[in-house]
């Protein structure tokens, strides 16, 4: 999931500013295997970093669910007075779903923690 020369995937950076303050997360099970995740963060200018917060929390929330892979839905950013905000949803399952903005919660988790982002 990471890159050393090529331009990296938007969902896949972090904030490169000071140091980041992750200032939680919130889960909400919506229906069986749809899930929202509510983040928020400050210390950072690039909205991306706030996506890829949500992202380590489904990856997480889907491994203590049991299962190993989430799909990503939508996420909603928004700033305001310097922080960034994230409402995403994500299916979880066990099996790998279709589409293509699928993750493998192991994998990712294990990025998360490489990159020094919390999870749930």
């Amino acid at each position: 999931m990471a890159g050393c020369a090529a331009p990296q995937d938007p969902a896949q950076t972090t904030p490169q500013s000071g140091s980041p303050d992750y200032m939680g997360i919130r889960t909400e099970l919506l229906d069986g295997d749809l899930v929202r995740f509510k983040v928020a963060m400050r210390g950072t200018s690039d909205p991306r970093a706030v996506t890829k917060y949500a992202e380590c929390a489904a990856a997480q929330y889907t491994l203590i669910r049991g299962f190993g892979f989430a799909r990503h839905v939508r996420t909603q950013v928004s700033e305001e007075a310097g922080i960034w905000r994230a409402d995403a949803v994500y299916t979880i399952s066990a099996a790998l779903p279709q589409g293509s903005r699928t993750i493998d919660a192991e994998v990712t988790v294990a990025d998360c923690g490489a990159q020094h982002i919390p999870t749930v």
